[in-house]
């Protein structure tokens, strides 16, 4: 039986907020829950934020914070934004030293037993609205705390980057295929399930499917 394919970008509050349960969902099915990092639209389509209604990102904001507030997590903008951008402009330049570090080192970590713990603690580190989570050590207690080492993860990172990057691009590219662009995106048999408001629905098809419960 197929496992569930968890396409995720560490830009996207939504996957922030879906990650707690998706780590509790991952202990109690016996089939792998699988991390596939991708790069955020402002990234991997030039010019999106050029073309998207100027209600969207405030209104984004406002469902994001009550659905934290909703589900008792902490919730902030996030500073620095993983995505150098000019908001009010809509341009995002080519360099972009914040979130291909993060998407690089979320790879790596997507391959290690403590994977789900890695995004839950990283991400939460980023949209809880704590301080600079790039000053000090705070990045690195926060992969501590997943069981990880970042001065290892990132000399690591370094040496491998066109490796990382072959996979991130096939993991978009996987994404496309399965069906939706967005994240997080949650695949189970062929499936997509769009949002971190289809959990319910996606373990209402893994118990009809009949994925077993881990004793």
């Amino acid at each position: 039986m197929s496992g569930v394919d968890i396409y995720w970008s560490f830009r996207s509050p939504y996957s922030y907020l879906a990650t707690p349960r998706l780590r509790e969902m991952s202990k109690r099915w016996d089939v792998p829950f699988t991390i596939k990092p991708v790069y955020p639209i402002a990234v991997r389509i030039p010019g999106f934020f050029k073309q998207v209604n100027p209600l969207w990102p405030p209104y984004l904001m406002r469902d994001c914070f009550r659905i934290a507030q909703f589900n008792s997590l902490p919730f902030g903008r996030p500073n620095p934004d993983p995505v150098v951008m000019d908001m009010a402009t809509g341009d995002v330049p080519a360099d972009q030293p914040y979130i291909r570090r993060l998407t690089r080192l979320g790879v790596l970590a997507s391959h290690t037993p403590q994977a789900l713990d890695y995004f839950y603690e990283v991400s939460t580190l980023i949209w809880s609205g704590q301080n600079n989570w790039t000053e000090g050590s705070a990045l690195s207690d926060a992969v501590a705390r997943a069981g990880l080492d970042l001065a290892a993860l990132d000399a690591e990172a370094i040496e491998r980057e066109a490796e990382l990057e072959a996979e991130i691009e096939s993991n978009e590219a996987a994404q496309k295929n399965a069906g939706h662009w967005g994240v997080p995106l949650m695949v189970f048999e062929d499936e997509p399930f769009f949002g971190q408001d289809r959990l319910d629905i996606l373990e209402w098809r893994m118990k009809q499917s009949g994925v077993p419960q881990k004793s």
